[in-house]
């Protein structure tokens, strides 16, 4: 989509015709399409869900349904919940770390427990959520978003290699030439959109190099459709599917991981008003936002689904286009559960071989890296902040790499400890707090 000069486009309430409208919505799918399912499909094959089996497919769903739910929260709100602005919604990668370790570890019952707590808490957030931006700065969320990307790089060198488990990397396929074909095109087809194209094009390279990727997969008889013909035609929806289980550690862990995205939420709503219409976003916009990330967290794990969050990608979409009516983004929410709602959609999805999803993986994780180096840019280098950096994230991705050095921690505990984020984020806002700013 090229960007319009119609300043009436600046007014969030203003719906473009539909003729426009409505690729403007499939436009901002398409953008977060492939980001959206990944953790969904990450988080299952932790679980030990089969690959292509109708649990996982079932995660995949709520994905997308609940993607669409809490983007719709956010556009047309409910009382004081949305910032009725246009921001789209999605699943969380941050989430994800902690997440398959609580799946691995103590199951998909305690893991979507806290979801539900952590979403109602971050649902709270909504109405001090201004007091406490100043807990999170740039060296805070940098440090966290920087340490979710690093965590994620090796999932997606395994998947890319073939599998994702311990006992995949041993087998002979692991790592052939014909794992890393598949992969590769899915990158090479991905930067080649991405930087020979614009507009929708460009927004959807991921996809196009995940659909190109697939191709050469189907073509290598790397995929079966066994699982597309056993599909549903409807979601048959399942109340707290995995049961209800509290663990105290693990919902401190989500919960913290909540908190951030809170703050990064704040940030996409505040970007989305300076991009569209070049002006601060309000207080009730800022609650609002909150508001709507929290619910659509809670709402998912009651039915199965991961965490939401806002995506920050589709504030890109905002200023290229210059279209900010967020009746835009709800023509996206319910595409996305019109999605949600259809099981052949899922099942198609989870018949990709693992290289394609590796292929990926790999460039969106390393942007989530990226990402984070880009907002620890804004951080002047004194030593009190090299220190925090430095502490941070050695303890926390340190631990991750050699869990071992906490192997006398009690269940959910040394979960928690090498998941990467969760010590990484706990330390770096603690120091923060704790050790005053250098003159």
């Amino acid at each position: 989509m090229t960007s319009t000069s119609n300043n009436s486009y600046s007014d969030p309430n203003i719906t473009p015709p539909l003729g426009q409208a409505l690729p403007l919505g499939l436009q901002h799918v398409l953008a977060m399409f492939a980001s959206n399912v990944t953790p969904a499909i990450i988080v299952a094959g932790a679980a030990g869900l089969g690959f292509g089996s109708p649990e996982q497919i079932y995660l995949i769903q709520m994905a997308m349904l609940f993607a669409g739910i809490a983007t719709l929260f956010q556009t047309i709100g409910i009382g004081p919940v949305g910032a009725r602005l246009p921001i789209m919604q999605g699943t969380s990668f941050a989430f994800v770390g902690v997440l398959a370790g609580l799946a691995a570890t103590q199951g998909l019952s305690v893991a979507l427990t806290s979801c539900i707590i952590a979403g109602l808490i971050h649902f709270a957030l909504g109405s001090v959520i201004s007091s406490i931006r100043s807990w999170f700065p740039p060296l805070v969320t940098g440090l966290v978003i920087l340490a979710i990307g690093l965590y994620l790089i090796p999932v997606g060198i395994k998947y890319a290699a073939g599998g994702a488990a311990d006992f995949q990397m041993t087998a002979d396929s692991f790592g052939s030439l014909k794992h890393w074909s598949v992969a590769l095109t899915v990158i090479i087809v991905a930067l080649l959109v991405k930087f020979r194209t614009s507009g929708a094009l460009s927004n959807a390279a991921i996809l196009i190099g995940l659909l190109a990727g697939y191709a050469l997969a189907y073509m290598l008889g790397m995929v079966s459709f066994s699982g597309v013909a056993k599909a549903s035609m409807i979601t048959n929806l399942q109340v707290m599917p995995y049961g209800f289980e509290f663990n105290l550690g693990a919902v401190i862990a989500v919960t913290l991981i909540s908190i951030v995205s809170a703050v990064e939420t704040v940030g996409d709503a505040s970007a989305t008003t300076k991009a569209g219409a070049g002006r601060t976003a309000t207080d009730e916009e800022i609650s609002g936002a909150t508001y709507a990330d929290g619910l659509g967290t809670a709402v998912a794990g009651v039915f199965g689904g991961l965490p939401n969050t806002s995506f920050s990608q589709n504030v890109g979409i905002v200023g290229m286009t210059g279209v900010m009516s967020r009746h835009v983004v709800t023509i996206a929410g319910i595409i996305l559960v019109l999605a949600g709602l259809l099981p052949k959609i899922g099942a198609i999805i989870a018949s990709m071989p693992m290289p394609v999803l590796g292929g990926g993986v790999i460039v969106m994780f390393g942007m989530v890296a990226a990402a984070g180096m880009n907002v620890l840019s804004e951080v002047k280098m004194t030593r009190r902040n090299m220190i925090i950096i430095a502490i941070s994230l050695t303890a926390g991705l340190g631990l991750n790499l050699v869990p071992s050095a906490v192997q006398y921690l009690p269940g959910v505990w040394k979960t928690l400890a090498t998941s990467a984020v969760a010590p990484t984020a706990f330390l770096a806002i603690v120091l923060n707090l704790l050790i005053p700013e250098e003159d």
